[in-house]
Parts: structure tokens; sequence; C-alpha cells
């Protein structure tokens, strides 16, 4: 074992001397074959490294780019909403519009008024409006908006107002039809609170024969409503025992009623 140990110790301090006895060229030459074994390892390590920084710079990049799609989806929220605002104060503004170019140019004298109180209970029946007998009202005076008739007013405070709508079976309105000399007069029908309310027309004639869009006015008779404001149009005709009957479908939105017009007189 000492003789083997001893004879691997002399090959390489022969070596080590024979590398020092080698010249500058030899010496170059033999890094350079020594280079040349490891250049592919070198190489391969470079390009692991390369792939290695675009994995991370990739994800880096995917990151940015989620952030910023949620930046992107809150800020769409924020101008779907501020579009909704728009939109709702300008159907708001021609509403407006409408109502003051309507008090404009009719023939009655108006008072605008709010809906302040409306109960689910009689939500087809009446409503409390912000305006009494200090601002002129009265018992039995028209109510309206631009579009036609609402009801008339009922129980009048100083400050408030009841107002029975034309929906209530209890308002009744004599009417007459466009194209025909047909008069007959409008009800509210019985309707359940999840129905939009439906009125109805009795005392036609049997062959009256409305047609479907028909136009229905007030005719006046009676002294509380005015004569040629609109009601609403015919849903459809039927004839009864008695008479001709009518179905109308109002022509004011009462599921959305805000303001309306009272009316206090004539100009």
């Amino acid at each position: 074992m000492r003789r083997l140990n001893l004879i691997a110790l002399i090959v390489f301090l022969v070596a080590v001397a024979s590398l020092f006895a080698l010249s500058a060229v030899r010496t170059q030459r033999i890094q350079a074959g020594f280079l040349d074994l490891i250049s592919p390892f070198l190489r391969t390590g470079s390009t692991w490294h390369k792939q290695l920084s675009a994995v991370r710079d990739g994800l880096k990049t995917l990151d940015e780019l989620e952030l910023h799609n949620k930046e992107l989806v809150v800020q769409l929220k924020e101008l779907k909403a501020t579009n909704q605002t728009l939109r709702d104060l300008e159907q708001e503004n021609n509403k407006l519009r409408r109502a003051l170019d309507y008090r404009e140019r009719s023939v009655f004298k108006l008072v605008p008024a709010r809906i302040i109180g409306r109960d689910a209970s009689t939500w087809w029946n009446t409503v409390v409006v912000d305006r009494g007998s200090a601002d002129g009202l009265q018992a039995d005076m028209p109510v309206l908006t631009e579009e036609g008739l609402v009801g008339k007013t009922t129980t009048v405070a100083d400050h408030s107002a009841t107002v029975i709508l034309i929906s209530d079976e209890n308002c009744k309105v004599a009417a007459s039809i466009e194209g025909t000399r047909e008069q007959g007069i409008v009800k509210g029908e019985r309707t359940s609170s999840n129905v939009l309310p439906e009125l109805g027309l009795s005392f036609l004639s049997k062959n009256a024969n409305l047609q479907p869009g028909q136009k229905v006015y007030s005719s006046g008779v009676g002294g509380v409503y005015p004569s040629g404001v609109f009601i609403g149009v015919v849903k459809d005709f039927k004839i009864r025992p008695l008479d001709g009957y009518a179905t109308l479908l109002p022509s004011v939105d009462l599921t959305t009623l805000q303001d309306v017009f009272i009316v206090i007189g004539n100009k």
C-alpha cells in the first residue's frame, strides 16, 4: 500500500514538473483545449439563465397586466354608474321641460304638486300631494299631467290634499270617444295590486263597435272635469245585455306617478 502511494506521488510530481517545463505556447494550447471542452456547458448554462430571466420577466408582466385589468374594470363600473346618472338627469330634465311647456300652453290655471304619500294597500286608489287650501286647492278639482287625466282632489288640508285616482272604481268621469258620437262613463275596474290598472267605459250603445287604440277624452258633462282631457285608449270592446262596454288603458302611467298639476280654474 505504501509502495502504491509512493508511485502515485512520484507520477504527480513528474506531471507537475512537466507542466512547468512546457513552453508558453503549449500551455496556451492546453488551456484552449480545456476551454473547448467546457464551452458547451458554459453556453448551456447561459441559455438556461436567459430562459429563467425570460420566465421571471413574463411572470412580472402577467402580474402587471392583471393589476391593470382590475383597474380598468373598476373604471368601467364607475363610467357606467356616471352614465346612468346622466341618463336619469336627462330624463328628469326632459320631463320637467315637457311639464313646463304644458303649463305654459294649457288653457287652465295649474298648480304644480308632488306626490308625498302613497299607501301600498290603496296604490291604485289614492295619493297625497304637497299642495292644499293655502295654494288655492278645493275638493273636486281635476288633477292631471301633460299626458292626461289623473283624478280629482277629495280631502283638502292647508298644505296637503288627497287625490282619488281614475283607477279607483269610485272615480267616475263622463267621456266621449274620438271619431264617434258615443259617450259613456269611465271608472276604475277592480284589480289586484300586482296588475296594471285598467279602466271600464260603460253605457255605450251596443253597436258602438269601438276599435283598439281609439282615444277617449273627458266630455265635460257633470261639471267636475273639463272637456277634452285625454283619459286613455280602447283595449277591447264587448256587448253586454244592457249596453256596450270597453276596457281602457290609462293615458297616464299611474305606476310611476310623481308630479301632477291641479286645475284651479281657467286662464
